[in-house]
């Protein structure tokens, strides 16, 4: 009903950036619009926290930890959304998971990625 692709994750050395792409697609969207799309982590140990989130109109919301670092996007045509993360430090390593908003007459649904795994190390 609702496919949500990951890519971008990886290694990457202290202070290096990666973009994640999160593409999603489904028969769903011709009944229900995208209410918000972002991105959420969840580190071993520790529960999934919100990185960020941006609206259908544009309204961005960020974690106070990612804040200067990073910067969410969306592409409206490809229902995709992207997060840029600069200035990386340990602590962002952690398994990233897309999500997707959808809804329709005052009912909302959330989709979730498979996620992708970020791990910054020198």
């Amino acid at each position: 009903q609702v496919q949500l692709v990951e890519s971008g994750g990886g290694l990457v050395q202290p202070g290096g950036s990666l973009r994640l792409s999160c593409a999603a697609s489904g028969s769903i969207f011709s009944i229900f619009s995208i209410a918000s799309m972002g991105w959420y982590r969840q580190a071993p140990g520790k529960q999934r926290e919100l990185v960020a989130t941006i609206s259908s109109i544009g309204g961005t919301n960020y974690a106070d930890s990612v804040k200067g670092r990073f910067t969410i996007s969306r592409d409206d045509a490809k229902n995709t959304v992207y997060l840029q993360m600069n200035s990386l430090k340990p602590d962002d390593t952690a398994v990233y998971y897309c999500n997707v908003r959808v809804e329709r007459a005052g009912n909302s649904r959330d989709y979730w990625g498979q996620g992708t795994q970020v791990t910054v190390s020198s």
